[in-house]
């Protein structure tokens, strides 16, 4: 069965013929990072409990730690992008970046409880994310056609959920096994890293090797298209009023008034969400175009902030947990699915690094933001700002995409000008 040509742009028609199999690259990258997320996740289930509840951290810190190390991510991703790109070492990039994430594991377990050691760790972790996220984007999406680019990167999307839906099963157990022992997790996490990195090394083959690049810097040519500063424009601007997963578990977390047993649990809700609507969600967005679902998601995590400004029950809980999942499933691989075929294949990794950059240093400012705002103003006002934020960078960004966006013919084969 084929998809029909809905005479969308940005849904290319399938060409004839055309294989629906999910391709091997995809299927590896996703197993490596199934393992990867269950390292990470497990951290970053406890890790708001541990600085918060443990060290004694307010909100304010909190958010200014957690977005300060995000924008570090931003930063960085620019570099691992434009190294990608020369050469075609999409594969090497990426395992550095996955093996530093693992390692930083090691530095959490050795840091104690000094501020400073966390600090280093954490800014380690927020690195090799960044150094590995776009060269693995980009590996993707140069696999197969880009008009199954929605369903390889939801396939790759919910394998990556599916670590992240056993990260904090395992910190939970891990956790309860030992008494709360913080350790034990960074421990168990670092060697599940390590697994991570050892299947990227046999299993992913490396991308063909591209031109070397003497021409305009990536980040010019990238934007110089209307299409994709259009994308880069609407995805900031909406992650500028996005929140951070952290602090709605948290609101979470003292609404029910859980026991910090169970904290690392709340992501499940979540994660269950994303595992399951993925792969829709990728059909979805290339039967119909990448726009709407895009949008719709972020119009999911709007009604979550509104779910929270009730009072929290444990249905609204849950109900705050699906709609994260529907905000993930329906915007982290369909914006790069959007985004992939407008950039030429041997600029890929950088176009895409500049589109996450500038998503997650605005996601910076959201966190920092809402932060202060919870900090100086409380929760509730604090919530409602952020929901006004979004209502407006929603409205905002329907008229910045006011169509779905084209890939040029020449986006896979033809060179670019110099």
């Amino acid at each position: 069965m084929y998809l029909a040509n809905t005479g969308r742009p940005d849904a290319p028609p399938r060409p004839a013929g055309a294989r629906r199999r999910v391709p091997a690259t995809v299927v590896a990258l996703g197993a490596v990072s199934l393992v990867t997320d269950v390292s990470s996740e497990m951290v970053t289930a406890v890790l708001p409990l541990y600085l918060v509840l443990g060290l004694g951290l307010s909100p304010l810190q909190f958010g200014f730690l957690d977005g300060m190390f995000n924008g570090a991510t931003a930063l960085v991703r620019l570099l691992g992008g434009r190294l990608a790109d020369r050469g075609g070492h999409h594969k090497r990039v990426a395992g550095a970046g996955y093996l530093l994430s693992a390692l930083s594991r090691l530095g959490l377990l050795l840091a104690g409880g000094a501020t400073a050691g966390i600090a280093a760790s954490l800014a380690a972790d927020r690195l090799g994310k960044g150094v590995r996220t776009a060269p693995r984007d980009a590996l993707i999406s140069l696999s197969g056609p880009p008009e199954t680019l929605g369903r390889a990167f939801g396939v790759h999307r919910a394998m990556d959920t599916t670590g992240a839906l056993l990260g904090p099963l395992a910190a939970f157990a891990v956790l309860w096994a030992t008494a709360d022992a913080y350790d034990a997790v960074f421990a168990v996490s670092f060697c599940t890293g390590l697994l991570g990195v050892l299947l990227l090394v046999l299993y992913v083959p490396s991308a063909a090797p591209a031109p070397p690049i003497r021409s305009t810097p990536l980040h010019r040519r990238a934007l110089r298209d209307p299409a994709f500063r259009r994308i880069l424009y609407a995805a900031s601007l909406l992650g500028a009023a996005t929140i951070g997963d952290s602090f709605l578990y948290l609101l979470i977390q003292r609404g029910l008034d859980l026991p910090p047993a169970l904290f690392p649990l709340l992501p499940l809700g979540a994660a269950t969400g994303y595992l399951v609507l993925a792969v829709p969600a990728g059909r979805i967005a290339d039967r119909v175009g990448r726009r709407l679902p895009f949008l719709a998601g972020h119009l999911a995590l709007l009604g979550a902030y509104a779910v929270l400004l009730l009072p929290v029950a444990w249905p609204t809980a849950i109900a705050v947990l699906a709609l994260l999942g529907v905000f993930y499933a329906s915007t982290d691989g369909v914006l790069m699915a959007l985004a992939g075929p407008v950039l030429h294949a041997h600029r890929r990794a950088g176009g895409l690094a500049v589109l996450q950059t500038g998503q997650a240093l605005a996601r910076l400012l959201g966190a920092a933001g809402f932060g202060a705002a919870w900090t100086f103003w409380g929760q509730g006002p604090a919530l409602w700002t952020a929901a006004l934020a979004l209502a407006g960078a929603l409205a905002a960004a329907w008229h910045i995409l006011p169509a779905p966006v084209s890939a040029p013919a020449s986006a896979h084969d033809a060179p670019e000008a110099p």
